[in-house]
């Protein structure tokens, strides 16, 4: 490792700096690229819910078949489904999409371990990001909901970026549901009795998640709360 490293740095510093600019001007056309892919591809999607969680949750895990029964249910409720188009509780929202005959879609990042497409999304919808900030645009612009199933620390990323565009009114507010009370208790715990109680949060930010146990329970908070519009694409 320290010799990779040391390689690394030695590549690094035999560039000048005005090479490294140059290679940095490049990108940005790498980067539109992956907008204009993602904004021609998910503009006709239509009204569709994210489900989020573990690429290391394996099929055999409640989870995982907890995440499948929501895909499945979404779609028998008019949404379409995307993914981060991996394994895990990716896979499992794909996959219940996909037999629930919705929409199934997977954006997908390229990683050095874990991510590989799964089998369960639709062929003209499985898009691929090399950059995590775009990907993460496409989530937030074209979902109608979030729903956070266990994970890590790119989950956690994911739903802390939804609450904060939805808290300082970068975007218009949408559901954002964590499934599995359990799980999640010991962190909402601590934001209410921390973050609430050193005045870091107000009162009203409590009310941008909603924490959830069942499929049901996911889908009903969804549909009260899209009751009061008509449901279209959030762009």
């Amino acid at each position: 490792m320290i010799n990779e490293d040391r390689k690394i740095k030695e590549k690094f510093q035999s560039k000048t700096w005005n090479e490294i600019k140059t290679n940095d001007s490049w990108a940005i056309f790498k980067i539109m690229a992956e907008f204009v892919e993602g904004y021609e591809k998910l503009g006709k999607i239509g009204p569709s819910v994210s489900i989020f969680g573990s690429a290391r949750t394996n099929s055999e895990d409640p989870y995982y078949k907890l995440a499948e029964e929501v895909g499945f249910k979404l779609t028998q409720n008019g949404y379409g489904v995307i993914t981060g188009g991996g394994p895990g509780i990716m896979e499992a929202g794909n996959k219940g999409a996909h037999r629930g005959k919705g929409t199934s879609i997977g954006l997908n990042i390229e990683l050095p371990f874990e991510q590989h497409y799964n089998p369960w999304i639709d062929k003209d919808k499985n898009l691929e990001f090399d950059y995590f900030f775009v990907r993460k645009v496409m989530f937030v612009k074209y979902s109608q909901g979030f729903i956070v199933m266990p994970g890590g620390f790119g989950t956690l990323d994911e739903l802390f970026e939804a609450i904060t565009l939805i808290q300082t009114k970068k975007i218009g507010r949408f559901p954002i549901i964590l499934m599995g009370s359990k799980f999640w208790g010991g962190l909402v715990d601590w934001i209410k009795n921390t973050l609430l109680e050193q005045k870091k949060i107000s009162e009203e930010d409590l009310k941008l998640f909603r924490v959830v146990d069942t499929a049901d329970e996911a889908i009903d908070h969804l549909n009260k709360f899209y009751s009061k519009y008509q449901l279209k694409p959030n762009f």
